[in-house]
């Protein structure tokens, strides 16, 4: 073997450095020196049987490691290994997922040496051009020289707010040739900053004006807990309080983005543009750091109206004023800035025209709440299987304090409306995308066993989500990683059969749903044997509760398949 320090020495000795555990990937001749380097190493590499699946348990590591970063040492990023052109090409999906996740990623990816190029070898292809539209940052190394400067500035960028995933080309004589280079120093993480004084008074003073103001947070909200020295879910709490506001989550939330037991909290906003508009009717909305808050298809109706006032609050210029028009825009650290607004606003209310405002956010969450109460419940009463309500309310008797990584598509708002999840508890997949949610359980639940109090992870992934990559279980197996997986079974593309009579009109008699079915359906209880896991089928309501209870006291993966109705 050679004896000299190459660059694949020199990029696990920074993996070190930066203080990561795990390395997730699936190897090929391009990644060998790498390999050969992680072998002499305190690094765990984490073997995944595709490379999309790789990403996604990076994915959910990192998005749930993320929570603590300013709690234990290391960076929260995850690291992925992938393989030329051909092994970034499978990944994109669930790279796509993590960009719009936020989460913090280093993907790297073994390339062709650069003077054998000109060739045009086997699995060659443009790995920038592949990765840039979902990346914050795409390069390649094109020099050992380069090697320290370009490692560090992509472990900075993925973890600075607004988190994100890099990616780095790793062609194969840099990582082979010859290096005496050590480490740089990553250095701290800076926050966006507390935001420009003129704009946070103007928002401010367009809170005390309003008749009625409705506050939409996002997903960026609690990604800041770890870098601002205020926490900005209580910084949101603070804001609404001062503004007596009505507080929703963005639509396609998927973290927890305020307290769901706080009284002035009424919902998620789901992605119909009838309950949107719904939502948002009124004459001042607050969007604060939302990045997804609009309908899958084109809507007709405005979901804010054209007359509203509209405030902004981001810590990604992007996303200020990107759908609607702003009338007030401050971009920085969502935890400096929404307390440097509630601060201007507490004090200039009278007690009177805050009581309205609570009174009518009182009125507007019971008439939510009556809208919103049969989501996922019995419409079939003569079906033998579960709704999606009775396996929730299950799941949430059985492991009321579990952290639970969501891909149920169809039974997401069935679990957002009946588990008022505390704060981070919840993660799901907000790129839209099947095939993120099994293999970022697995991650997630990976990150939640380095804590010295670990939580049981939940992962909740439909049968259609499963079955993208139901290999995530070989990973968990192999691993020994604790994790429950409930699929509330189907045994269709609900989604798309509702879209299809949101596009068309209709009644679900009149058409034939051409391959949407799955017919005939996979045993999925012996699927998950089959890759090492524990297998259970549940055919009836009464028996959810053991089935679980039993799954959740197995070591290791285990998956509960239960048969619900649509």
């Amino acid at each position: 073997m050679p004896e000299s320090h190459t660059g694949a020495d020199l990029f696990v000795d920074a993996l070190e450095a930066y203080g990561v555990r795990y390395v997730f990937g699936n190897p090929g001749t391009t990644e060998l020196p790498v390999m050969n380097a992680l072998a002499d190493s305190d690094l765990d590499y984490v073997l995944a049987p595709h490379e999309d699946i790789a990403v996604g348990m990076a994915a959910g590591y990192a998005s749930t490691r993320r929570y603590r970063a300013d709690e234990e040492p290391g960076t929260p990023a995850g690291v992925v290994n992938l393989h030329v052109a051909p092994g970034v090409a499978h990944g994109l999906g669930n790279l796509y997922g993590a960009s719009v996740a936020g989460a913090p990623l280093v993907v790297t990816a073994g390339a062709h040496s650069l003077d054998f190029r000109h060739e045009e070898p086997i699995l060659g292809g443009d790995l920038e051009a592949l990765t840039e539209q979902f990346t914050k940052w795409s390069a390649e190394v094109t020099d050992v020289s380069a090697l320290p400067t370009m490692l560090r500035r992509a472990f900075r960028v993925a973890t600075t707010p607004p988190t994100g995933p890099v990616f780095l080309a790793l062609p194969l004589d840099v990582t082979m040739a010859a290096t005496e280079a050590d480490p740089e120093s990553l250095g701290p993480i800076q926050n966006p900053g507390g935001g420009d004084p003129g704009a946070i008074e103007r928002a401010a003073d367009l809170l005390v004006e309003a008749d009625d103001p409705v506050f939409v947070v996002g997903d960026h909200v609690p990604r800041h807990g770890a870098w601002s020295d205020t926490d900005p879910v209580d910084a949101a709490v603070r804001l609404a309080e001062a503004s007596g506001a009505r507080v929703h989550a963005e639509i396609l939330a998927c973290e927890v983005d305020f307290p769901a037991d706080h009284d002035q909290w009424v919902s998620y906003v789901p992605p119909d543009e009838d309950l949107a508009a719904a939502a948002m009717n009124t004459d001042t909305v607050v969007l604060a750091g939302c990045s997804t808050h609009t309908t899958l298809t084109r809507h007709e109706r405005e979901l804010i109206p054209s007359d509203a006032t509209v405030v902004d609050l981001n810590d990604e210029p992007w996303q200020v004023g990107k759908n609607h028009p702003a009338d007030a825009a401050v971009v920085g650290d969502l935890g400096l800035v929404m307390d440097a607004v509630a601060e201007r606003v507490e004090g200039r209310l009278d007690d009177e025209e805050r009581e309205a405002r609570l009174e009518r956010v009182a009125q507007f969450k019971t008439f939510a709440q009556q809208q919103m109460a049969g989501i996922g419940e019995d419409d079939a009463p003569d079906d033998p299987r579960a709704s999606k309500a009775e396996l929730v309310d299950a799941m949430r008797s059985v492991a009321p304090d579990a952290y639970v990584v969501d891909e149920g598509v169809t039974a997401k708002y069935a679990l957002l409306t009946r588990w008022p999840f505390a704060r981070e508890s919840y993660i799901s997949n907000k790129g839209g995308g099947l095939g993120y949610g099994l293999p970022a359980a697995v991650g997630a639940a990976m990150a939640e066993a380095e804590r010295d109090d670990p939580r049981e992870v939940v992962g909740f992934v439909g049968d259609g989500s499963y079955l993208y990559y139901p290999h995530s279980l070989y990973s968990a197996a192999r691993y020994d990683v604790d994790l429950t997986v409930v699929v509330p079974d189907n045994r269709n593309y609900r989604i798309l059969k509702d879209n299809t009579l949101d596009l068309f009109g209709g009644d679900e008699d009149e058409y034939e749903f051409v391959g949407m079915d799955f017919d005939p359906p996979v045993d999925l209880a012996k699927n998950a044997e089959s890759h090492g896991a524990n297998g259970h089928f549940v055919e009836s309501p009464d028996d959810i509760e053991e089935r679980l209870e039993a799954a959740l006291a197995e070591d290791g993966p285990s998956v509960v398949d239960v048969l619900v109705h649509d």
